[in-house]
Order: C-alpha cells, then structure tokens, then sequence
C-alpha cells in the first residue's frame, strides 16, 4: 500500500510542478507583447492620428485630395492642394505626431487658373445637381473631392455604391471645359486601391 501512495505522491508532484512550468510560460506570454501584433496596432494607432490631422487642416477642402501611406516611423503624403499653405500644413502636423521620424510630402500644389476654378465651380454645380450626389459634398469635409489640373478633372474620395460611382464620372464628363475625367472614386465597403 505504501508503494502505491509513494507513487501517487510522485505523480502528484509531477502534475503540480507540470501546472506551475505552464502557468509560468501563459504568464509570460501575456505579460510579453507580441512583436507582430504590438507593432500593427501602433502603425494603426500613427494612421488614424494622420488622417484625423489631414482632415482637420483650416484650409483643406472639397477642391483638395490628401493621400499617406506610413511605413513605420515614416510617413509620405500624396495629393493636390489649391494652396501652398496646406501643403506646408500637413507637413508641420503630421511631423509633429509621436513617433513619427520622418515626412516625405510629395504633395503636388496645383497651379493657378481661373479656367480651372471654373471648371471645378461647373462640376460642382453639375454634381450637386444630379440624383443624391449633394449629399457627398456636405459638412465641413465632404466625402468626394474635385481635382482640377490644367482642364484634366479627377474624382477623389468614397461614395456609398456602385451607380453613384458610375453616375458621378458620367456628369462629370459632360461638364463643358472638362478636358478628361479620371473617375478615382471608391465605394464604401470595397477594398481601397489607394493608400
């Protein structure tokens, strides 16, 4: 009998020493980040701050379209701007993010024109005018964005489906003083070709 309660002391032991190497290994495992993972909920954490202090700029707006892409502690941004000032702006904001080293602005200042501005005031009107497109262009940062350069106008931002898309490039395009139009609109939902 004494032999059958020694070994189940032994084994006893051995369950016990067992459970305290695992608790100690799952106490490390939470304790410790994971790399992977802490370092894409920072990068998410430096994207969301970018974007909200792109969209707040005093100056930026429905004539204007600002793109980034963050790769660790560096951030480029992308675009058009009417003023240079904006472009400057977003530079000296997003420099100023916590853990952000370095900002590539290959954001282009578009040139002045007064046959662009009307060119953007017509698409505007058009755009506005046509179906419930308006509701894209309300509030303080609308959800699509014209881009005029040299007559050439682009669509920018997101819209809620499909036959808004098509029905946005199709006004767009007969808009008189539109040399071309690039339709860069996304659908909300779908995976984003840009950024």
């Amino acid at each position: 009998m004494s032999g059958v309660k020694e070994k189940m002391n032994r084994l006893k032991n051995r369950i016990l020493a067992l459970v305290a190497l695992v608790a100690i290994a799952v106490s490390a495992a939470v304790g410790a980040p994971l790399k992977g993972n802490d370092q894409f909920l920072s990068q998410e954490q430096v994207s969301r701050k970018v974007r909200r202090e792109l969209v707040t700029l005093p100056y930026y707006g429905i004539w204007d379209n600002l793109a980034y892409k963050v790769e660790g502690a560096t951030v480029t941004l992308y675009g058009q701007v009417l003023r240079p000032s904006t472009r400057t702006d977003a530079e000296r904001r997003v420099a100023k993010i916590k853990g952000i080293e370095r900002v590539v602005n290959n954001i282009e200042v578009l040139p002045l024109s007064s046959f662009d501005d009307s060119t953007r005031v017509r698409t505007l009107r058009a755009l506005s005018r046509t179906g419930g497109l308006y509701r894209y262009f309300m509030g303080a940062n609308p959800s699509v964005h014209i881009i005029v350069n040299k007559g050439h106008v682009a669509l920018e931002g997101v819209v809620s489906n499909r036959g808004d898309k098509q029905m946005a490039y199709i006004v767009a395009r007969g808009v008189p003083g539109a040399f071309s139009v690039t339709n860069n609109l996304r659908v909300e939902g779908e995976e984003r070709d840009a950024y």
